[in-house]
């Protein structure tokens, strides 16, 4: 099957949810992929922030084949125990905040949400929960309703009622809204979707002040900031907040569809048999490669390395807005998880139009935004390689406009 063909299937057979471009992978080793073609391309992408080790890293080829060799799914699946599953439990309580010592896996970062939203207003009693504006929290009905961007919200009402919206890094906000029918709270410690917004120093430990306060819980939605995206290993971490839930997806399995949500030992004391479950509730299939992933975070100094090469691929992109003045507006990230902000939409499609000519993977974000996260093991050499591919596309952009 060539590229045509595989095109025509896929435009033929699916919704039309996405606006692809006109690109077939076959294949991906590291930071590269290659199309049907065999046309190598660099992945700035990791594949919208899962594939945190790179493509067909071999410790997750290693711990599928094993895994798949043994056993995928448990019979009665939830109800049985498993050791894969109980490897991966003691792992992560290692690399957790202390305070959150119960998990529970889910298959996507929308579930995991969607949990912990339902068990709060199910611990607490309260119905209301607020978010903040530009926030993304996924695309079930509920987690659409929960997210503060009304292109991804306003067109599937009615919504799931309850939800209210406050101003990202503005705890006053919170503390104006909040009253004794408010269950949770849920914030992104770095708003990833929403255009990489990086709160004020200290916000995140005031809301979970006013959150405790007030007997409402906190919801550390960290699906796409976990697992050494901005350098430690949970970006909640630093900041002295302490968070009720913390949910997890993207970068824990490197690619496999995997998520998770961690509670505090308080409120697991408050919930009982049915108030959650599903089919594949921590599958040792997913749960094997989950735990090679984070071993590998973990045993290769993956946060240092990430801060390191954070550091670099920031100073390189300020310069930018030097030498590219008038189309580079803003650059801002921390970690692996960067954006660059050009002075109008249609400048930014010719940008992403010349990355791929240039085949080089990036991420339209919010119209005038190129998102770039790359795989957090990614080499200086590769991530130059990728910048300064990046900037010539800049140029080839801009020229067009003129």
């Amino acid at each position: 099957m060539g590229t045509d063909e595989t095109i025509a299937v896929e435009n033929w057979h699916m919704p039309p949810f996405f606006k692809k471009m006109p690109v077939s992978i076959d294949r991906g080793e590291g930071v590269y992929v290659w199309d049907e073609e065999g046309n190598r391309y660099l992945d700035l992408t990791a594949g919208w922030g899962v594939t945190s080790i790179g493509h067909a890293h071999p410790v997750i080829q290693t711990a599928l084949a094993d895994q798949a060799a043994r056993i995928v799914q448990n019979p009665n699946s939830g109800l049985t125990y498993s050791p894969a599953r109980s490897r991966l439990l003691s792992l992560m309580a290692k690399i957790l905040p202390e305070n959150l010592t119960r998990v529970f896996f889910s298959n996507s970062g929308a579930e995991a949400n969607d949990a912990a939203i339902k068990l709060a207003r199910k611990i607490t009693g309260r119905r209301k929960v607020i978010a903040t504006t530009g926030s993304f929290h996924g695309r079930t009905i509920s987690t659409a309703s929960a997210t503060g961007q009304a292109r991804h919200r306003e067109k599937y009402n009615p919504l799931m009622p309850g939800y209210l919206f406050v101003p990202f890094d503005d705890p006053e906000a919170i503390q104006r809204t909040l009253d004794d029918d408010v269950a949770a709270v849920i914030v992104e410690p770095v708003q990833g979707e929403g255009g990489v917004r990086i709160p004020s120093k200290g916000y995140l430990k005031v809301v979970s002040q006013i959150c405790q306060a007030n007997g409402t819980l906190l919801i550390a939605d960290e699906i796409q900031t976990g697992f050494c995206r901005t350098g430690p290993m949970f970006a909640i971490g630093e900041t002295g907040a302490r968070a009720d839930f913390l949910t997890m997806a993207k970068g824990i399995a490197g690619g496999f569809p995997f998520g998770a949500f961690a509670m505090s030992e308080d409120l697991a004391g408050r919930v009982e048999a049915g108030d959650h479950g599903g089919t594949y509730c921590g599958n040792p299939l997913g749960c094997a490669v989950a735990c090679a992933v984070i071993r590998y975070l973990v045993e290769n100094s993956i946060s240092a390395h990430v801060a390191e090469l954070g550091q670099y691929a920031l100073d390189e992109m300020h310069t930018w807005r030097k030498t590219c003045s008038g189309v580079v507006t803003d650059v801002r990230g921390k970690g692996l998880l960067l954006i660059v902000e050009f002075c109008d939409e249609e400048t930014t499609a010719r940008i992403m139009e010349a990355c791929l000519s240039q085949r080089l993977f990036v991420c339209q974000t919010q119209g005038n935004g190129i998102r770039v996260f790359p795989a957090l093991n990614i080499g200086r050499e590769q991530l130059e390689d990728g910048l300064a591919t990046l900037r010539r596309a800049i140029d080839m952009g801009a020229q067009k406009k003129g």
